[in-house]
């Protein structure tokens, strides 16, 4: 509540002139009657999950044209609030900085990227005419065991040899290419529709915001028990992390490569460190398959080289896909979300289970939010109880108390009177 909008002294409660702390307490609870948690908590629990099994897809879109809202509404508020924007001319301003940027960051790693890239284009046919040269000493070393199996075809080699397949195989090629299309098609109008619906609740961030702290519990006033500014801010630290966390590992991705690159193990890796650091980055923000698919180009180019050398870039990329999994992954997102690291994992783990890579990545911001829930209900909502006393409470009842004083023995009574007799 800002200073123009304060009550006059004389009209003012001891609510609204206690400090932060006091004001937390003084804020009434809202009690759930018996009846409520008997019978429509379950029914409610129920509800929700037959909504999202049936609709699963719509759900999702919704849920990620959300969490697009709640990362972009923080800039869109200080646009609105310090510099005055109308919000519909901040949320143009908001998208509109966001491709720019996006735009500029693309140009700023284009040359250094594009020269390796450019660079790993020329050395293709000299991997490739390696790799058949390899294929054929490999071939030579079978022939020369007795081993009845053949690499090399009347001078094709297993490369050519998958060329031909495949051009023979056109018929499932073209099928697999109208799937794929349709799969295009299919995510650029899902694309738009949260392009669309992302914009929208910027737009009516503000009507959105009441609606919420209608339904929800009372707060006590401030920006800390305020319920929308919470969720948002559980949002935030979520994109924070994973920013964080893209960047660690395409960092520690690019040096180890550089360094193997540097002691002679994958020489290529020195050359290509930027490029491969920077895509294996970009992938950690795909949950579960982008670590996979992070390190298959430095993989492929290695075992083009020599199929040892392969083994060690596989070796290195699974010792840094465990350490991402076990160690960073957990502690830093518990961190940024307040979230206990198993619970990070369990998240993860459900939400894969259930919507795949999509619902990989919305476990961790809804797990935040669904925290930042439970913690503002436990403040502000009570259950009314249902009258059957504790385990401890039946204990204490039943427990023997002790007599009075003047109930044990009669001596403590009659000792002073001996005494006062004596001394008369």
């Amino acid at each position: 509540m800002s200073e123009e909008e304060q009550p006059p002294l004389d009209e003012r409660t001891e609510a609204d002139t206690a400090p932060p702390t006091v004001r937390a307490q003084l804020v009434q609870p809202v009690v759930v009657p018996r009846w409520v948690q008997l019978v429509l908590l379950p029914l409610g629990v129920f509800g929700v999950w037959a909504l999202l099994s049936a609709a699963g897809p719509v759900i999702i879109i919704f849920l990620i044209a959300a969490v697009i809202a709640l990362i972009l509404n923080p800039i869109v508020r200080v646009l609105t609030g310090r510099l005055r924007f109308p919000r519909g001319l901040a949320v143009a301003t908001v998208y509109l900085g966001f491709f720019v940027a996006l735009a500029a960051i693309v140009i700023a790693l284009a040359n250094p990227v594009s020269d390796q890239a450019v660079s790993f284009q020329k050395d293709v046919p000299g991997i490739v005419d390696d790799a058949n040269a390899g294929l054929a000493d490999f071939q030579g070393w079978l022939d020369d065991q007795g081993i009845k199996v053949q690499i090399t075809d009347e001078g094709s080699t297993a490369l050519e040899t998958l060329q031909d397949n495949v051009l023979q195989g056109s018929g499932d090629v073209v099928t697999f290419t109208r799937n794929v299309v349709k799969r295009v098609v299919e995510g650029t109008i899902a694309l738009v529709l949260i392009l669309v619906l992302s914009i929208y609740m910027l737009l009516y961030g503000d009507r959105i915001g009441e609606l919420v702290r209608r339904i929800m519990p009372p707060g006590d006033g401030s920006p800390e028990d305020d319920y929308p500014l919470r969720v948002q801010k559980a949002v935030s630290g979520y994109v924070r992390g994973q920013l964080l966390f893209s960047l660690i590992m395409g960092t520690s991705a690019g040096v180890a490569l550089w360094i193997f690159g540097a002691v002679g193990i994958f020489p290529d890796g020195k050359t290509y460190a930027l490029f491969f650091g920077l895509f294996f980055g970009l992938m950690e923000l795909v949950p579960y398959v982008g670590p996979v698919l992070g390190a298959i180009p430095p993989i492929l180019v290695a075992l083009f080289q020599d199929p040892l050398t392969a083994v060690w870039v596989v070796i290195l990329f699974v010792a840094l896909q465990q350490l991402e999994g076990h160690v960073v992954a957990p502690v830093l997102f518990g961190q940024a979300l307040r979230i206990n690291p198993l619970l990070v994992i369990f998240a993860l783990a459900l939400g894969a289970q259930l919507y795949g890579i999509i619902g990989a990545l919305l476990a961790l911001p809804l797990a935040a939010i669904a925290r930042e829930t439970v913690a503002y209900l436990r403040g502000h909502l009570v259950l009314e109880p249902w009258g059957t006393p504790t385990a401890a409470a039946i204990a204490a009842e039943r427990s023997p108390t002790p007599p009075e004083p003047s109930e044990r023995d009669g001596t403590e009574d009659l000792e002073p009177k001996v005494t006062a007799r004596h001394h008369q």
